[in-house]
């Protein structure tokens, strides 16, 4: 079939949704891959490498679209790609649903097959293209860097002649993927590290990377997570016990980085003001929350703040795509694990397993209408 990988047009938007690897594999596998120009300019990858790996690079959107029966992105098409769309193609991509249900039902009237990267399964078999995970690893990997940077002291323990430098304390509030990876990256750097979550499970989890674990343990806390690993919601009176908590632990910290996201939900608020005001001067907050309103209600996306009491905080809106090439990569190589379930193993033709789970799970629109579950009922 005829693949087409588009240029990102949203704003600071560094992926790509191919690599040399996966298109060389892409084109052995007997798929036409048509990219269009400068789509990898941001992530090391200019056009020639794809030539090489057997792609055809067209002059924009339009001519790479003609004729496509699958389009691969990193962000949901915008409004006027989506007219250029074939009808009957599919789209895979990092589509935010719940950020723009109007843009779901205009693919769903265009004939679209629309298929999310955040819906893929939470299952054993998925986890190869689980775009979400892949992503949020170097999101947290990132995040401490980021933090590290603006501190502005050092982060390990350092005994010099004129005298020692003091570890630097960090706090990681939630324990998924990207949590879990800050937690590791802050400890490699030499920090003394603490962690939060809700859900029970990443107690152990966060003690075997050597951080200690911080949380109200009652009986609420026990029944905290998800069939799909998720942290619920919880209740007023367990957020107000934790947030006492939490609140003492933060004014002695020098780095606290937030990761608590809840799909379809606006992020949970982790560090209010208050806590922010108590905060050592020279200290920083970074916020991986920001797109879906922050954890940290003081956080802008794209900006840094520093508050009045000389609080650093930092809410960057993509972290993945300020490590363009890998994440890229990643991405990719999970669209490619992602392609058998799209494709006919005789003619190689674009056909979505529509009775596979996992396709069931990330199916936005088919047939004119939009499929999903979440998007109907809400």
């Amino acid at each position: 079939m005829r693949i087409a990988i588009l240029k990102e047009t949203r704003d600071k938007e560094t992926r790509v949704a191919a690599s040399p690897e996966t298109v060389k594999k892409l084109v052995a596998a007997g798929h036409a891959l048509v990219i269009e120009a400068g789509a990898g300019d941001h992530a090391a990858t200019p056009d020639s490498l794809f030539v090489s790996a057997g792609a055809e690079i067209t002059k924009d959107a339009k001519a790479a679209l003609k004729g496509a029966e699958l389009v691969l992105k990193v962000r949901r098409p915008s409004a006027e790609e989506l007219k250029l769309v074939p009808k009957g193609a599919g789209v895979v991509a990092f589509w935010n649903p719940h950020g723009d249900k109007a843009l779901i039902e205009e693919a769903a009237k265009a004939g679209i097959i629309a298929l999310s990267m955040e819906f893929t399964p939470r299952i054993t078999r998925a986890q190869a293209m689980d775009a979400l995970s892949s992503q949020a690893n170097l999101a947290g990997y990132r995040a401490v860097i980021e933090g590290a940077a603006l501190y502005g002291r050092g982060f390990p323990m350092m005994m010099t002649a004129a005298g020692t430098v003091a570890a630097a304390k960090c706090f990681v509030m939630g324990a998924g993927v990207a949590g879990l990876q800050a937690i590791a990256t802050a400890r490699r750097l030499g920090a003394i590290v603490t962690a939060t979550d809700v859900r029970p499970a990443s107690k152990e989890q966060v003690a075997s990377l050597g951080a200690k674990f911080i949380a109200v343990e009652d009986d609420e806390f026990k029944a905290a997570e998800t069939a799909a690993g998720y942290a619920k919601p919880m209740s007023a009176e367990y957020q107000a016990k934790q947030a006492i908590l939490v609140g003492e632990h933060i004014a002695k910290q020098d780095v606290v980085i937030t990761t608590a996201l809840i799909p379809g939900r606006p992020a949970p608020v982790l560090v209010t003001p208050q806590m922010v005001a108590k905060m050592k001067p020279g200290s920083v907050v970074i916020d991986l929350a920001v797109e879906q309103g922050g954890n940290c209600p003081l956080s802008k996306a794209d900006e840094i703040v520093v508050t009045d009491n000389g609080v650093t905080i930092a809410g960057f809106a993509n972290l993945p795509g300020r490590l363009a090439a890998d994440s890229s990569a990643l991405y990719a190589k999970n669209l490619l694990n992602l392609l058998p379930l799209l494709t006919d193993e005789a003619s190689k033709g674009f056909a979505p397993h529509f009775d596979d789970d996992i396709i069931k799970g990330m199916l936005l629109t088919r047939d004119g209408a939009v499929v999903h579950p979440s998007l109907i009922s809400s």
